[in-house]
């Protein structure tokens, strides 16, 4: 399913994303939560690239003449709304977190969030992206990791 030059943890990044992001669709918790536990014993700063690449990509498709504070408000209600109707365990706190982390914008002064709940809450935001898009994950699996592997490569002076 995933390309072959893909480094084995790269594959497995995207395979459980993408089992956890239909387990999301479905509202499957046992699913859900076992693609979360494989994804937690990942490289935490691989996963949470990729899954913000895809968060990124998704909002600038979503909003092309630009983002507004509104628009993040939106995204922050939506993901909490559905999400605390399946997984009560959410940490509103990691929902933001995802967000200002994705957009660049780091509060020094913000409660840290368990890489855990961090993960969880960035799926359940690329999940609501993902909806609002009536878009797969695949495309956005591959892209993400794709802006990866270039930037990887591009020479730092």
């Amino acid at each position: 399913m995933w390309p072959e030059h893909w480094p084995t943890i790269t594959r497995q990044i995207a395979t459980h994303t993408d089992t956890a992001l239909t387990a999301v669709r479905s509202e499957t918790v046992p699913v859900f939560d076992e693609a979360l536990a494989e994804l937690n014993t990942l490289p935490y700063e691989q996963v949470t690239a990729v899954h913000a690449g895809m968060v990124r990509e998704l909002l600038e498709e979503l909003h092309p003449e630009g983002l507004t504070g509104e628009d993040v408000q939106g995204v922050l209600e939506n993901t909490l709304r559905n999400a605390m109707r399946w997984l009560p365990s959410l940490q509103p706190d990691a929902v933001v977190a995802v967000l200002t982390g994705t957009l660049g914008v780091h509060d020094d002064e913000a409660p840290k969030v368990r890489p855990g709940d961090y993960v969880t809450a960035g799926l359940l935001v690329l999940a609501e992206l993902l909806a609002a898009r009536k878009a797969a994950p695949g495309p956005y699996l591959r892209r993400a990791v794709a802006e990866i592997e270039r930037a990887e490569t591009v020479e730092m002076p």
